[in-house]
């Protein structure tokens, strides 16, 4: 039975000294204290994403995977409370989860959940606040791959351009080395009001390491950022036609365990 600890920007802070972005002495990791501890969950609460309520802030939702083959989004009122009627049981090993707002669907702005189904190779797409499925019964990635781990699911991050347009960019369990780990879509309606995924690139410089899970998106900048564990932070452009090139590699010393979380900003 796990619970997700949230804690206030303070300690978070002290979190982030602690782990490799230190600035004089070590900070004790056992010195970050709970806000806040969510209800427990059957399994593994892997990954959580925080839907702001624009219309009431008070009303917002903390969204969390519970990772196993009979798994869920479970979601929570800001007190840490389950929201029974808003839990999706029935997925097979969610693995990370990430929002967005405004995608048009039926001609209508909505804000989604999406999270990455590792035993299936789907992405599954809820809309907020209600968490009613919108993606037709999941989308299929990475298709036409065929190594060990090459279509198991991992990373999620929605980046939403300039333009409106907005694309997931996907992470798995294993992949090749040079030019296409990750691969970014293009979301958009179907036509009947449902989600459907369109690839526009792969991408992505691998270690070989141990694997790419935690990845992030500036939308303001544009950039994609993520975590190749135990090598380091990477950085790549989220616009598809700015090119594959890798613009920085940071973090890379310093740390005493894997490159592994990510903090987003919706």
């Amino acid at each position: 039975m796990n619970k997700i600890r949230l804690t206030n920007l303070a300690a978070l802070a002290l979190f982030l000294l602690a782990n490799g972005c230190k600035s004089g002495a070590p900070v004790d990791a056992a010195d970050v204290k709970p806000v806040i501890i969510t209800e427990a969950v059957v399994h593994d609460t892997d990954d959580p994403a925080i839907w702001v309520n624009k219309a009431d802030p008070t009303k917002s939702l903390v969204i969390g995977t519970d990772k196993d083959a009979d798994g869920a989004l479970y979601v929570f009122d800001l007190n840490g409370k389950i929201i029974k009627d808003k839990v999706v049981k029935g997925l097979k090993r969610p693995n990370n989860v990430d929002l967005a707002y405004g995608l048009m669907l039926n001609g209508k702005p909505t804000d989604i959940a999406i999270t990455t189904e590792r035993m299936t190779h789907k992405l599954r797409i809820f809309s907020l606040p209600d968490m009613k499925p919108v993606d037709n019964g999941g989308l299929d990635m990475f298709v036409g791959e065929t190594g060990e781990g090459y279509r198991d699911l991992m990373g999620i991050a929605i980046y939403t351009a300039k333009d409106g347009k907005m694309y997931a960019v996907v992470g798995r369990k294993n992949g090749p080395k040079t030019g296409g780990y990750l691969w970014q879509y293009v979301l958009a309606d179907d036509g009947k009001g449902n989600v459907k995924a369109t690839l526009v690139r792969k991408f992505g410089e691998y270690s070989g390491k141990k694997e790419i899970e935690a990845i992030a998106v500036d939308n303001e900048l544009g950039y994609i950022y993520y975590s190749d564990e135990q090598i380091g932070v990477r950085q790549y452009y989220a616009d598809p036609s700015k090119g594959n090139q890798q613009l920085a590699i940071f973090g890379t010393k310093g740390f005493n365990a894997d490159h592994e979380g990510s903090l987003s900003i919706n």
